[in-house]
């Protein structure tokens, strides 16, 4: 059986997916792994950046908020995965790096309360 937490990550991927694809971004991969690192997305936003998004989901705040789990070991690892990413397609991408972060909480009626924190790390 599933673990439900994985489940709920997978619901709030999901639904950050829809959230950016229907502002104009590209999902180019999901769950993108290379060596010691993954990104929950990668996606081309509407200027033609490459960018590796962290999903962030917190059902409470008791272990601090989800924009305070990613800490500079994170963002390294998301920097050279998100590098390897450009690198394998030949750099193929006209644009920017960049990493941002979006937060998922939950909010009334069942619906995400999500918010987009760009360029987590300069690049």
């Amino acid at each position: 059986m599933p673990d439900p937490r994985h489940l709920l990550g997978a619901r709030a991927e999901d639904a950050v997916a829809a959230w950016l694809a229907s502002g104009g971004w590209q999902v180019l991969a999901r769950r993108w792994r290379r060596g010691a690192g993954e990104l929950d997305l990668v996606c081309l936003d509407p200027s033609d950046a490459l960018v590796g998004v962290e999903v962030k989901l917190r059902r409470t705040a008791r272990a601090g908020s989800a924009a305070e789990s990613v800490d500079r070991d994170r963002l390294g690892r998301m920097r050279v995965t998100l590098a390897q990413f450009a690198a394998e397609r030949d750099h193929a991408f006209p644009g920017d790096l960049r990493l941002d972060l979006v937060t998922v909480t939950p909010a009334e009626g069942g619906r995400w309360r999500l918010i987009r924190y760009a360029q987590v790390d300069a690049w």
